[in-house]
């Protein structure tokens, strides 16, 4: 019966690799046209969150497959078109495109008494099909659901202007001569605030809460190659805050000084955001900063502090959740809680069932995944196995109680990993 893979992202590729390297029988069934996932969308013309400016904040070093490394004329931090280019050689060259069943969404998948699992799909005729397999592996992503203020500010549905998510921006040239307010400051807030401001006639950034900047290098280095690099990771968890923070001194002083609030917690202990552009476009007075919003009244944008900013339009960068319609409603990595997977991986209540790129790191995310298929794949051949019940969902309650205490414990916090410690876990199972 084999194995049913679930999305031709990077992760469904990078488990469908890992598959048939081996000879194993399986299918992946992907429900857009084309190979890529979120890397293909603005090219493609479908909505996503990879809008036409975005690049990549991991070096191709990193973000290629170890396999299919990312050619010289790659340039260091690819864009999505670049990125959306080499998932489709990579799924050429490999020979993968023959296993994948496009315009093929998967409706629900169940387990019977005797580990058995049905995965019912629906092709692009809107038929559906039935069929069994010994294992799933879903890799469907986690970026599908654009996650807003919870309220909105007061006065939100007076606001005359455009309001609309990260989810839904592509170019900035659609701001041009537009008083922009964009909040958050996550990744794809300051690359969009960036971006926007080479049209906007204002561009304003609403910071309610700081966070880590960090430059794409330092001393020379992508910093995603300094976090894997084996002087850096044999440090403890302090010497390395240390050395970051003291480079961070060095390289753009405090976040205070470009307007922006401080981060409540140190390095490593709250998210961190990679930009080279933000700070400098500060800097420029193309974008300006401001507290969070207190209130909107028609065009009006009234901060915390006080101020008041004009606005044509509001961009909330404000995060992404998930939804897998085709788990239970209560399964514990539907994203409606904290993700309960034994190594970010496994569901420990349902043997067979495996989920590959449910985890953020910071840097790349290739190199984790390629693990995560080499471990699924070893378990499915039996040449590792896994332990009881109670001793996965040990592991799970030990892991989440570190996360909870470092970045809370919202759904898209528990997958929050540490790269080196979360390699040595997967090539040591």
């Amino acid at each position: 019966m084999g194995v049913c893979v679930i999305g031709a992202g990077l992760s469904g590729l990078a488990a469908a690799y890992a598959l048939r390297e081996r000879g194993l029988d399986f299918v992946c069934l992907e429900k857009s046209p084309g190979v890529g996932g979120i890397w293909r969308r603005p090219s493609a013309g479908e909505p996503g969150p990879a809008y036409r400016a975005l690049h990549l904040n991991s070096a191709k070093q990193l973000t290629g497959f170890e396999s299919f490394p990312m050619g010289e004329e790659m340039p260091l931090y690819p864009s999505h078109r670049d990125m959306a280019v080499y998932l489709r050689e990579f799924a050429e060259r490999a020979g993968l495109l023959p296993y994948i069943e496009f315009r093929t969404e998967v409706v629900s998948i169940r387990q019977d008494p005797h580990g058995i699992w049905t995965v019912v799909s629906r092709d692009a005729r809107g038929v559906e099909s039935s069929r069994t397999f010994d294992q799933v592996v879903v890799a469907s992503g986690h970026h599908d659901v654009p996650l807003l203020p919870n309220p909105l500010p007061a006065g939100a549905e007076t606001f005359t202007g455009r309001v609309l998510h990260s989810m839904d921006y592509v170019d900035g040239a659609e701001f041009a001569g537009q008083r922009v307010v964009v909040v958050g400051l996550g990744a794809s807030a300051v690359d969009i605030a960036a971006d926007v401001s080479r049209h906007a006639e204002r561009t304003v950034l609403s910071v309610r809460n700081g966070q880590h900047v960090v430059p794409k290098q330092l001393f020379g280095m992508s910093v995603d190659m300094i976090a894997v690099a084996p002087w850096f990771s044999s440090k403890s968890l302090p010497e390395q805050q240390e050395f970051i923070e003291e480079a961070l001194r060095v390289a753009r002083g405090p976040l205070t000084e470009y307007g922006l609030p401080e981060p409540p917690n140190r390095i490593f202990q709250s998210p961190v955001t990679v930009s080279d552009e933000i700070l400098q476009r500060i800097r420029h007075g193309a974008v300006r900063p401001r507290p969070g919003i207190a209130e909107l009244s028609g065009t009006t944008v009234r901060f915390t502090d006080g101020s008041a900013e004009e606005a044509d339009a509001l961009v909330f960068c404000t995060g992404f959740g998930w939804t897998m319609p085709f788990l239970p409603a209560d399964h514990p990595a539907g994203g409606r809680g904290p993700v309960r997977l034994y190594r970010r991986v496994v569901d420990p209540e349902r043997p067979g069932l495996y989920f590959l790129g449910l985890i953020r790191p910071v840097g790349s995310i290739t190199r984790l995944v390629e693990a995560q298929a080499q471990w699924v794949v070893r378990l499915v051949t039996g040449e590792s196995s896994l332990p009881a019940v109670d001793v996965m969902h040990k592991e799970v309650d030990d892991y989440l109680e570190g996360i909870g205490r470092r970045y809370g414990l919202s759904a898209g916090a528990s997958v929050q990993i540490d790269v080196n410690r979360y390699l040595k876990e997967l090539t040591a199972s």
